[in-house]
């Protein structure tokens, strides 16, 4: 086993979408591909009315925390709920708004592009098996069910890769609840002090990891800078996971 660099934690949790994979990022685009599909059904609308009223409705939608943790367990279904709503609101398609068979098609044409487009992030993987080498202890931890988030485990060969996996679906808890992180520093026989977070969520994955005393980085993969009056600082901000090999200039 090769010598630890100094600068490097004895433990990393990882976040997995959009930090490891490319995932859910840049949702516009894919809507725009998705309604190239479907202009006949979303008439009066045109594409690009379209994807407004979904890309509005889908950021109100997931910024509801009350409702988040429910939805993220049932990504399909939110995803249809997202196009209902959206399409409803336009008050172009009547009282009832869009034909339920058009919605799901929609819908779950969007949810399956989005699958067949997940990839690692260059250098990612890579990343992952040089810290493993140099004998830190690594956790990935992901929010949502089951049925979504283990095959891309499997599909990328992360199992290997990390000492501790822990899938929301599968454990019934997860971030920003305390217990998501405590649970995977005891697993791993670390303390808060001694561990970092790697992620792109700013609650999830800096502000509660920052008030156990875990050091946060936000990995802004698509270099959109923090949110303007944002109050979240994190540690340390990465815009590629191999940026974590090297200390911080």
């Amino acid at each position: 086993m090769a010598e630890k660099p100094a600068h490097l934690p004895t433990a990393i949790l990882f976040d997995l979408d959009d930090t490891l994979i490319s995932a859910y990022g840049q949702p516009r685009t894919a809507w725009e591909k998705t309604l190239t599909r479907f202009t006949r059904h979303i008439a009066p609308l045109t594409q690009a009315q379209a994807v407004d009223a979904i890309s509005a409705f889908a950021l109100e939608f997931w910024s509801n925390t009350s409702e988040h943790k429910k939805w993220r367990l049932r990504l399909k279904d939110a995803r249809r709920e997202i196009v209902r709503e959206a399409f409803l609101r336009t008050g172009r398609f009547g009282k009832d708004g869009l034909e339920p068979d058009h919605i799901h098609a929609i819908a779950d044409h969007f949810t399956h592009l989005r699958e067949e487009e997940l990839t690692p992030f260059p250098g990612a993987l890579e990343t992952i098996d040089q810290l493993k080498d140099w004998g830190i202890r690594l956790a990935l931890i992901t929010n949502g069910a089951a049925e979504t988030q283990r095959p891309k485990v499997e599909r990328f060969g992360l199992e290997h890769r990390f000492d501790h996996i822990q899938i929301e679906g599968e454990h019934g808890f997860g971030k920003p609840e305390e217990e998501a992180y405590q649970h995977a520093l005891a697993t791993l026989g670390v303390a808060a002090d001694e561990t970092w977070m790697v992620g792109d969520n700013l609650e999830w994955e800096i502000t509660a990891p920052q008030r156990l005393g875990i050091f946060a980085i936000w990995h802004d993969a698509y270099r959109h800078g923090l949110p303007e009056g944002s109050s979240v600082k994190p540690d340390r901000i990465i815009h590629t996971i191999p940026e974590l090999l090297t200390p911080n200039s």
